[in-house]
This record gives C-alpha cells, structure tokens and sequence, in this order.
C-alpha cells in the first residue's frame, strides 16, 4: 500500500510544478505570478481545495502526445474569501501557454457549474495563449461551452474576471460576459485580432499594449473596468469588489455594523457654487455624504462626465451614479449612458441600493452624437433606471434639465425618494436658452435686446430654475439643505429596505442594445 501512496504523492509534486522551474522563473521574470500564487494570494490562508489536479488532454496529434501536463493548464477550485465561499479558476501560462482545448474548458466549466447550483460568485484569473490549436474545433467547442455558462451564471451570481497576461481572440469573450473586468498595467492585454493581423488587414502599425492594453481599455474602450499597477494589488481589488456584493441574486447587499451619530455635513453647504456655470467635482459630494473612505470608484477613467462606483452610507452597501459637472459639464453622452446603464443594471441584479447625484444640462448635442445614435444608447440608461427595482434615491445638487431630468432616475420613472437642494433648477433648460425662444419676438423687437433678453432670462430663472414648482407637484419628495443630505439617506435607505416589485409576467425586456 505505501508504494501506491507514494505513487499518488509523486502525481501531486508533478501537479503542482506547473510546467517546471524554468517555465515558472519565465513566468516570474515578466513580472507575473504563477496560477497556484494567485490563488494563494486571492482566498483565504488553507482555505482553497482544488478540483481537478489530476485531469490530462486527450489528444495525441502534433506532438502533444509528448506534452501532458497534469491539470491541462488550468487550476480550479474552490475556497473562502474574507470567510465567503468563492470558486476560481486560474489559467497557467507555464503549460502550454496556458491554451485552452477540451479538457481545460471542462474544468473551468465544472466550477461554474458548482458557483451556480451553491449562489457563489465565481473568479476567472485569465493568463492563457488562446486556443489550443492542435485541439482544433474542440478547443473552439470548449471556449463556447464557457460562455454559455457565462451567460447562464449572469445576474445569478457575481462573474469576476482579471486579465494578468494575454488574452486574445475568442478568449476576451468570457470576460466580456463577466460583471466587471480588471487588468494588471504592462503585462496584460485583451483583443480580439492582435497587431500582426491588425497590420496585414489595415496596415496600421500598433503595439499590443497601444491596442488592447490596460490603458487602452480602461480610458478609450471602456472594456475593463479597473486597472491597477501590480498582480497584487490586482487581487486586492477583487477582494474589495466582493465585499460591496451579496453571494447571489437570492441575498440582499452586505451590511455592517453602523454606530449612528451626528449625520450633519456642515462641508456639503459650500461645495456648490453661487454660480451655476462654474464646475465642482461630484467626488466630494459623494465622499461627503458616503462612509468615510468607502467610495469605490468604477470605470473611472471612461465617459468621465458620469462617475459610479460603490459605497456604504450607514454600514450599507449601496451603487453610486452621478452626473460629472467637473468634466462636459456632466452632460450625457453615449459613452456615459453605456456606463451608468451597464452599473445600474448590475446593482438591480444583486439587490444593491442605487442612489443618484443629479447635474445633468442634458444630452450632448452635435453630429458625432446622432450619428452614433445617442438616441439608442440614451435610452439604454433610462431602461436601466426604468426596470430596476432596487431601493432608487435620486438628490438634485443642481442642474437637472429636458429629458436628461427624466433619464437620471425621477420620480416619473420609479425612483422611490427624491430630494432636491435649494440651489437645483429643475427646467426643460437653460434660462438664457428658453428666454431666447419664448420671449424672441420680443427681444429682437426691443431697443436693447441683450438688456431685454437679460430681464426675460431673469424672469424665466425666477419662475423654472429652482426646486419649487417640482416640489408642489411631488415630483420632488422634498427640498433639503445640503448638509442634511447624508442623514436623510441613511433614513430613507432604511425605510426602504424591504422595498418589494411585482414586475408583470414576461420572459424578459427588450433593452435597446
């Protein structure tokens, strides 16, 4: 019996050296860590049980019958995370690139199977070459079987998915379908044709880090969600992701514990300027209002006219969006609709509060805009707002104005409190833009008309741009001094928190994608 048990010790060595000494201090030179140190890493200390250590491909054609490896690639699992269950796959570059064929894409599949019949989220650690392609269409067969689990899994259970080396052609799709998307500065990339097929096609001669590096993704695409400089601090970020999300869709958003005191933001009172043309970043509004230090932005450098991001107010976790008036002025623009839909839909799925920061002049106007259908992407946002049915809390610092008013969660769309400050001006625009249409007649007819048109706009401001006419009409729930934003978020987030939706029987929306 002792030689069988030193025969299955031997296997477990073989097993976890990957694909040797000389593949992982490659691995190590780039300044990446190996698969099983990423799990080391991410889960609890002994707390990861891997699944599948022993498993082998089954193909024997171009010579890799002489390239067998336990594991086939791809370590996976299952383990803790801050005390949570948490499954995860890491893809391991020292063997065989860490390509994807048969074998590899079944064991990614059975740990989304088990994260989804047991509500856990589930983590992919990406570092793999692409399809295996002496596996051929089995390899195409396995990337496929992964993204209709992918599919399946979404709004069920948090999909996490972090880019620590390439990742390319059908593999991007898998993260794609994932929740959110982090990537690790200098040694990551995503694309779906790589610079060589880029410059044969196209002639346009870019690097990989110029096409679908970290950089790229997170400021011109918006493909990855965070980027950050290391592999640790990489994990680090999951592991804050995760503490803001409930397990699955069944549970309500993480609590903790909150001593209440004195709610009162004498600091809130000055952050909006007397003049409403002037810029101030929303960021200290929402770091003024929030739990001190639990603003987790998102997407922070893409359509930075709107920021979102998570938060706790009170101990609870809630989704932040707002409208940026430190950049564009805080218009929405297709970009920023994308990225707010995209957020708010996540928050619905997982039960997470949204609260809104409204200073919207409206939607971005010109050419560039229609023709890449603002229209479409706009009402991406307002579908988003519209079919969620999450506790919804919408304050107005400012400017909220035409439909971009309608859009940013009001109470005509189903949000369920809604505040206003003094200084909001709630319109179907601009003061000096309605003067000019309503009272044109009598501007150009006037001996002075910029005096004339001063007087209407005045007229105009003193009637429309205030939170008075919205208030009388309960569009707005109530008129509040801004120091008093955050005590009166903390009570209605608790008034709300067994807030129920019948929603009518269907399938499901049609969103305009």
């Amino acid at each position: 019996m002792s030689e069988k048990f030193d025969t299955l010790k031997e296997i477990r060595e073989e097993s976890l050296q990957g694909g040797g000494p000389k593949r992982v201090q490659s691995q190590h030179d780039k300044g990446k860590l190996t698969a099983r140190e990423r799990i080391q890493l991410l889960l609890d200390d002994g707390s990861f049980e891997e699944i599948g250590s022993l498993v082998l491909h089954r193909s024997n054609l171009f010579g890799l019958d002489k390239m067998k490896f336990y594991g086939d690639g791809v370590v996976t699992g299952y383990g803790t995370l801050n005390g949570r269950l948490t499954y995860v796959f890491a893809q391991d570059f020292t063997v065989l690139g860490g390509s994807l064929a048969e074998a590899h894409a079944e064991k990614i599949c059975r740990i989304m199977d088990l994260a989804m019949e047991n509500g856990a989220p589930v983590i992919g650690l990406n570092d793999s070459g692409g399809a295996r392609i002496q596996e051929g269409v089995v390899s195409l067969g396995g990337y496929a079987d992964i993204f209709y689990r992918n599919t399946q899994a979404s709004g069920v259970i948090p999909q996490l998915s972090a880019i620590m080396g390439p990742c390319a052609g059908g593999a991007v799709y898998s993260p794609a379908l994932t929740d959110f998307i982090m990537m690790v500065e200098n040694t990551s990339y995503m694309f779906v044709t790589g610079p060589n097929v880029v410059k044969t096609v196209t002639h346009e001669e870019v690097t990989s880090e110029e096409l679908g590096g970290a950089s790229a993704h997170a400021s011109k695409s918006g493909v990855t969600h965070l980027t950050y400089p290391n592999e640790v601090a990489c994990i680090e970020g999951i592991k804050t992701m995760l503490s803001y999300m409930p397990q699955n869709c069944e549970e309500q958003a993480p609590a903790l514990a909150y001593t209440p005191g004195d709610e009162k933001r004498p600091a809130l009172n000055n952050i909006v300027p007397d003049n409403s043309n002037q810029p101030y970043d929303m960021r200290e509004v929402i770091s003024e209002v929030v739990d001190e230090g639990t603003f987790a932005e998102i997407h922070k450098d893409f359509a930075e006219n709107i920021v979102v991001g998570f938060a706790r107010i009170g101990g609870r976790s809630i989704g932040v969006v707002a409208n940026q008036p430190a950049f564009l002025a805080g218009v929405l623009d297709i970009k920023s609709s994308q990225k707010g839909a995209r957020f708010v839909r996540f928050c619905d799925s997982f039960n997470i509060p949204l609260l809104v920061f409204e200073d919207v002049p409206g939607f971005l106007p010109g050419t560039d805009q229609e023709w890449n259908a603002i229209i479409t992407n706009g009402a991406k946002l307002l579908y988003a707002f519209s079919e969620a049915t999450v506790p919804r809390i919408t304050v107005i610092t400012r400017k909220a104005y035409g439909g971009a008013y309608d859009v940013m969660n009001s109470k005509h769309i189903g949000a369920d409190m809604n505040y206003a400050c003094p200084s909001a001006e709630i319109a179907v625009m601009g003061a000096k833009g309605a003067a000019e249409i309503i009272f044109k007649k009598e501007i150009s007819s006037a001996d002075d008309p910029e005096a004339k048109l001063a007087e209407k706009e005045a007229e105009y401001a003193e009637n429309f741009a205030n939170p008075y006419r919205a208030a009388a009409r309960g569009y707005v729930d109530e008129v509040i001094l801004p120091e008093q934003t955050r005590e009166k978020l903390i009570k209605a987030f608790k008034m709300l928190e067994n807030k129920a939706v019948k929603l009518p029987r269907k399938k499901h929306g049609n969103i305009p994608l």
